[in-house]
C-alpha cells in the first residue's frame, strides 16, 4: 500500500472513498460535519437524523456518489466519544476505514482524521492503522481469496504543516505497521510450514534486509552451553531447536559497550501439543501461534533496526516444537539449566517457561542489563484477564510504568499483576531447586516467579500475551487471526 500525505479541501480530493469520522457526542453539531452536510446537500446529515448511522465507535455508513464531493463514495466512521479519543483509537479508525474500503473494492481512499491538528503522531498512527486494516490472512487459499487490497491511502491534513515532516512520520508508521504485519504473518503460519528452522531462516532473511546481524545457535552448541531446559522441550520432536539472536548492526559499530543493554526475549514454540502432558484436542490447532512472543520480538527488532533506537537492544528467540514421542521429556524428569539450577518438570505442557529460562539467563551472559520477555505463557492469564488484556509482571517498575503509560498510544492493553515473594512457595520442589508448575492458584504469577529464578537481580519485565495473540472473531479494523501483539509496545519503549 502506498501512503501519502496531502493538504487541501477534502471535497476536492478525487478518490474511490473518502473516510470522514464523526464523534458520538458531537454528531452533526461539529463545524466540520456541518460543512460536509452543506456540501452533500443534506445527505450526510440525513443518515444521522434517520438513525441509519449511530456514530458509536467503529460503526460505518457508506454513501454512494455523494453530491458536492469528488470522491466516488463517502464513508462516515463512528469515532465514539470525543473525551475517549486517543492515538490508539485513531489507529483503529484508520484501519476501520481501510477494512470498509476493501469491502467496496475501493483502491484509492482518502482519510480525514478527527484530530484538531495535523501532528506527526497522527500521521504515524494512521499509517500503522491503514496497514493493519489492509492485511489479510488468506495466504493459502486457492479460491475465494479477497484480492481487495487498498492500493493508496491518502492522509488529509491542514495547510501550513510541513509535508517533509509528515512524510517522515508516515515512514515511521509504515515501518512499524509492516513489522506488526510481519509478526502477524508468522503467527498465522501452520506448524508444518513454520518450523523452528523456518522461523530462524525467515528471521535471518528479513534481518539482512533491514540491518540486523543474525546468529543462530544449533542444538550441538546449546548442548555444549548446557541449555538443558530448552533442549528438554525439543526432545520429543524431529525438528531441531534453534536459538535466534538478533543484533542491530549500527549499534554494534557504535561500540557503546558501557551503555545499558536491553534484551528482548520471545517464546518461540512453533507448535505446542503439550508433549507427554498432551493438551485436549479441541482448539489445539491454535497452538501454531504459541510462537507469538517470538514473532513479536522479531518484528520489534526489524522495526528498531530501521528507527535508530535510543538504547542498545538485542533480541533472542528460543524456538522449538513441543511434541510427544518415545524421546520426549517425561513428567518427573529433572534437568539442569544453563544457569546451573535444577528443574523438576512436573508438566511438559508448561514448556514456554523452560525455554525462556535458558534464553533469559543466556541474555545476561551476552551483557544484558535489562530484560523484557514476551510469551503466550499461561492459560491462567486468559482466565484472569480474558481476551482483552495481557498480563504484565516483573521487577523493573520504571519500565512497567512506561509500558502502562504508553497504552493510549500503542493500543495494546496490559494489566499489571503482583509478583509477591509468597508465590514462590508454590514452585518449591522436594528433589530439585525448583519445579516448573505449582497448583492451579495464581498460575500466571507462579509462572512468572519461575522465570524470575533465572533473571535473578537483573531488572526484568514479563508480558504474558496468552489470550491476546489471536483474534477469532475479527474486528472492524482488523482481519481474524494473529494480532502481532507486543510489537508496538516494544517499539514504543525504545524508538
Amino acid at each position: 500500500m502506498q501512503i501519502q500525505y496531502q493538504t487541501g479541501h477534502f471535497e476536492d480530493i478525487a478518490c474511490d472513498l473518502l473516510g470522514f469520522c464523526v464523534f458520538e457526542d458531537e454528531g452533526s453539531r461539529s463545524a466540520g460535519f456541518k460543512h460536509l452536510n452543506r456540501l452533500t446537500r443534506g445527505a450526510a446529515g440525513s443518515v444521522l437524523s434517520s438513525g441509519e448511522l449511530k456514530p458509536e465507535l467503529h460503526r460505518t455508513c457508506l454513501i454512494h456518489d455523494p453530491r458536492g464531493l469528488k470522491a466516488k463514495r463517502l464513508l462516515l466512521v463512528g469515532a465514539g466519544k470525543k473525551l475517549d479519543f486517543t492515538l490508539a483509537r485513531l489507529r483503529e479508525l484508520a484501519g476501520t476505514a481501510v477494512r470498509r474500503a476493501r469491502v467496496s473494492n475501493s483502491k484509492v481512499i482518502a482519510f480525514l482524521p478527527p484530530a484538531e491538528d495535523s501532528t506527526h503522531e497522527v500521521a504515524r498512527v494512521c499509517a500503522e492503522g491503514a496497514l493493519y486494516g489492509n492485511y489479510e490472512s488468506d495466504i493459502y487459499k486457492t479460491k475465494d481469496k479477497e484480492g481487495k487490497d487498498v492500493d493508496c491511502f491518502i492522509l488529509l491534513g491542514s495547510k501550513g504543516v510541513s509535508s517533509a515532516g509528515m512524510d517522515k512520520s508516515i515512514r515511521h508508521g509504515t515501518i512499524i505497521g509492516d513489522a506488526v504485519n510481519f509478526a502477524r504473518a508468522l503467527g498465522n503460519e501452520p506448524g508444518n510450514i513454520l518450523t523452528p528452522s523456518q522461523l530462524a531462516e525467515r528471521a535471518a532473511k528479513i534481518g539482512r534486509e533491514v540491518g540486523l546481524s543474525v546468529e543462530i545457535l544449533e542444538r550441538e552448541e546449546m548442548q555444549k552451553l548446557g541449555m538443558n531446559t530448552l533442549l528438554a522441550v525439543a526432545r520429543g520432536s524431529d525438528e531441531p531447536p534453534k536459538m535466534i539472536i538478533l543484533r542491530i548492526k549500527r549499534q554494534e559499530r557504535a561500540h557503546k559497550k558501557r551503555a545499558p543493554l536491553y534484551a528482548l526475549v520471545g517464546k518461540g514454540v512453533t507448535f505446542d501439543s503439550g508433549g507427554i502432558s498432551l493438551k485436549p484436542g479441541e482448539k489445539m490447532e491454535d497452538m501454531k501461534a504459541d510462537m507469538a512472543g517470538g514473532a513479536a520480538v522479531v518484528g520489534a527488532m526489524v522495526a528498531l533496526a530501521q528507527l535508530n533506537p535510543r538504547q542498545r537492544v538485542i533480541g533472542l528467540v528460543p524456538t522449538v516444537e513441543n511434541l510427544p514421542s518415545g524421546k520426549a521429556t517425561r513428567p518427573g524428569d529433572v534437568v539442569k539449566s544453563y544457569l546451573g539450577k535444577t528443574v523438576e518438570i512436573i508438566n511438559t505442557d508448561a514448556e514456554g517457561r523452560l525455554i525462556l529460562a535458558d534464553a533469559l539467563a543466556y541474555a545476561r551472559t551476552l551483557g544484558a542489563t535489562h530484560l523484557v520477555d514476551v510469551a503466550t505463557l499461561t492459560g491462567a492469564c486468559v482466565v484472569a484477564l480474558g481476551n482483552v488484556n495481557a498480563g504484565l509482571l516483573g521487577t523493573d517498575q520504571e519500565m512497567i510504568g512506561r509500558i502502562l503509560q504508553n497504552r493510549s498510544i500503542t493500543g495494546e492493553k496490559l494489566w499489571q499483576l503482583p509478583i509477591d515473594e509468597e508465590y514462590r512457595k508454590a514452585i518449591t520442589s522436594e528433589i530439585a531447586d525448583i519445579k516448573n508448575v505449582g497448583n492451579r492458584s495464581g498460575g500466571a504469577i507462579t509462572a512468572a516467579k519461575f522465570l524470575q529464578e533465572f533473571v535473578e537481580d537483573t531488572p526484568w519485565v514479563h508480558m504474558d500475551i496468552a489470550g491476546v495473540d489471536l483474534d477469532h472473531d475479527g474486528r472492524p479494523f482488523a482481519a481474524k487471526g494473529a494480532t502481532g501483539f507486543g510489537v508496538r509496545t516494544l517499539v514504543q519503549l525504545f524508538a
